[in-house]
């Protein structure tokens, strides 16, 4: 009875609702429930306060979570000891299960959010708060979606054409030639790059017709429907569109920027109309294409305010912290994946920006549209974001691109951000495809870099049109290395590498860092001229300061230019006693991870402390051995700020500085 009696308070005292509760119910969730009564039927996330026990197995098999080509893309922005975090471990089955038996109907399942998705009347709701496991109930973001009032104005009467020069190209673009020219597609594609051995997750309303010939040749790994739950797509022409700008091909008709990439392909939204969409079905999504090993997703959707009685964000939470949408497109980024979504179709407006989430993300390439001769389109969203960040980042052809439709062969003409979207996503896999060791954050700093407006960004073009050809010019591949090895051996680190071949090789300079500095030269070794032959190269560090460094080699030709090898880690256990390293990434959001060495057996505490001294937390209290160790701390229940760590050991206490920026 305890539910009926909580029912009636809450409809007359929200306080003592919230009282009654234990503050789990979140003001949102408190306000649903008041404007719609005790016998809704409310769409919620339950997050959960940890994710049990027994978790080692995952730590010890990580491809039971994640795929090796994951686990390779992480490799680029997270420690190589810890590529499989805490965040990505599967929920708790058996919290699930208890749900379940509560009358809960699970909808979608949140590894980064530790959280389930679903459906559940009052009576559950004030049941499943009972659970210590439970840690907040809080209504599932419902958005709009606007893409239908501009992106589907299909029109064969367009004017502004650019027609393609007889015998420039390798390829015949057809009428796809004035998207692809006016970013320099074309001729990086005379360059030999089409995406190739990269993988691109395209997240939209559904793919219909995918027996167009312009999808023919393309490569399609896996798909899945997050709306029904199952592998079988569900049609729309919004996908096709979007589809066939990316990675379409067919000689003399439309070709897509990375028509050689491989493809996964995910519908997010329930129904294709202007009508409420749940952000759980695209937080799914992105968590499923990041466990397959995707390299970029591209979203042509943009989610943002509903009518009433929906709860929805609204453009001031466009902040790049707020909307789960947003958090968990940052969140893959942080995992290595570009991220490129459409700025949305809001236009123009002076007191406040008109972005859709997960457009505000400030790891998120943001794209807007213009039309074919540069000019912005008025239904092209704008900046800032409610924090003051410029947005859009980037911009392309958005209006009366050249699209393949859901009937026959046939083509059309559309407009909107969703079309400016997938060739901005598709120039971000020509750009790995030529150095797939790019993080995303270089990815958007090199299309920033060499945009049309990249000395004088606003919130309207952003840094400007992309060019491609520039871009993916000033990428220095990697030494094209048989071997490179590091290895610290009595008291200094040997490095060795072998090369397959040379050209003109002048030499080859030894950078290195320690985790948290910059690459500083510390050597040079000449080079062997030109050579078809196996070279051997070594070189001996003996200037050792710290316990942990990363090198690489620059290798210069005699004209100056130069290229980067991967980079390898050395780990000095014997140097320096206790160690407490700077953590890394630094500043962080929400994860980062410390390296500590210990020298011999002992207790080792260490603890988390806020500015003015208090401890906060302990992470680690207990009897270790001797060796190299990494503690992952998670500030996802932490406010942004500047925190100390201390470590204790024996005699020794070590402290340094951590910086949460959310």
């Amino acid at each position: 009875m305890r539910s009926f009696i909580v029912a009636f308070v809450l409809l007359g005292s929200l306080n003592v609702f919230a009282q009654d509760l234990n503050v789990k119910i979140s003001s949102r969730l408190q306000a649903k429930i008041q404007s719609e009564g005790q016998f809704g039927n409310f769409l919620i996330w339950v997050d959960f306060n940890d994710k049990g026990n027994d978790l080692q197995k995952y730590f010890n098999n990580p491809e039971t979570v994640v795929t090796q080509r994951s686990l390779k893309r992480r490799a680029k922005v997270l420690d190589k000891t810890n590529l499989l975090r805490y965040s990505d471990l599967p929920v708790n089955q058996v919290y699930i299960g208890q749900l379940i038996r509560d009358g809960f109907i699970v909808k979608q399942k949140s590894r980064w959010f530790n959280a389930v998705s679903g459906y559940a009347t009052l009576d559950v709701i004030n049941r499943i708060t009972q659970y210590p496991f439970v840690k907040q109930l809080d209504v599932v973001g419902i958005y709009t979606s606007k893409k239908d009032d501009i992106e589907f104005e299909y029109s064969n009467n367009v004017t502004d054409k650019i027609t393609q020069p007889e015998g420039i190209h390798s390829l015949n673009y057809g009428d796809s030639y004035t998207q692809l020219s006016q970013i320099n597609v074309p001729a990086v594609h005379d360059s030999g790059y089409n995406g190739a051995g990269i993988m691109i997750c395209v997240l939209d309303a559904g793919f219909s017709n995918l027996t167009h010939e312009v999808f023919s040749s393309m490569n399609i790994a896996q798909t899945y429907d997050f709306g029904t739950n199952s592998p079988n797509l569900t049609g729309h022409f919004h996908g096709t569109a979007t589809l066939s700008l990316i990675g379409g091909f067919k000689q003399g008709e439309l070709i897509g920027p990375a028509y050689g990439a491989t493809y996964l392909l995910a519908r997010t939204e329930v129904d294709p109309g202007e009508t409420p969409q749940e952000e759980d079905n695209w937080i799914a999504a992105i968590e499923w294409a990041d466990s397959l090993g995707v390299d970029v997703t591209s979203t042509s959707l943009g989610y943002l305010e509903f009518d009433p009685p929906y709860s929805s964000y609204t453009w001031m939470d466009m902040d790049g912290n707020t909307a789960r949408i947003t958090i968990a497109a940052d969140n893959a980024v942080a995992l290595g994946i570009t991220v490129v979504n459409s700025a949305g179709n809001n236009g123009y407006n002076a007191s406040h920006n008109t972005l859709n989430a997960p457009a505000d993300g400030d790891s998120v390439i943001t794209i807007g549209a213009v039309g074919s001769s540069g000019g912005i389109t008025s239904f092209s969203s704008v900046g800032p974001t409610s924090d003051g960040r410029i947005k859009p980042d980037l911009m392309a052809m958005g209006s009366n691109d050249y699209i393949a439709t859901t009937y026959g062969n046939g083509y059309s003409y559309g407009s909107g951000t969703s079309y400016s979207c997938p060739l901005a996503a598709g120039v971000c896999a020509l750009l790995l495809q030529k150095n797939p060791l790019l993080t995303p954050m270089e990815v958007l700093d090199i299309l920033k870099s060499t945009a049309s407006r990249s000395t004088n960004p606003d919130n309207q073009y952003g840094w400007g049109i992309i060019n491609a050809l520039t871009a993916i010019n000033s990428i220095v591949v990697p030494v094209e290395l048989t071997s490179f090895n590091a290895e610290y051996i009595n008291g200094i680190v040997e490095l060795q590498w072998i090369t397959a071949s040379e050209t003109n090789c002048y030499g080859f300079e030894i950078e290195r860092k320690e985790i948290s500095g910059n690459y500083q030269t510390i050597g040079f070794v000449s080079g062997s001229g030109s050579t078809t032959n196996r070279v051997t190269y070594s070189f001996v560090d003996n200037n050792l300061s710290a316990s942990r460094y990363f090198y690489r080699l620059k290798q210069i030709d005699f004209d100056g230019s130069y290229e980067y090898s991967n980079e390898v880690e050395v780990l000095i256990n014997s140097l320096n006693g206790y160690k407490l390293f700077q953590n890394y990434p630094n500043p962080f959001n929400p994860v980062t991870t410390l390296h500590f060495i210990i020298p011999e057996e002992g207790n080792v505490k260490i603890a988390l402390y806020d500015i003015l001294g208090n401890q906060i937390k302990t992470l680690l209290d207990e009897n270790v051995v001797s060796g190299s160790y990494n503690l992952v701390i998670d500030g996802s229940d932490l406010s942004s700020g500047t925190y100390f760590v201390k470590m204790l050991s024996r005699n020794n206490q070590q402290v340094v500085k951590i910086s949460l920026l959310k």
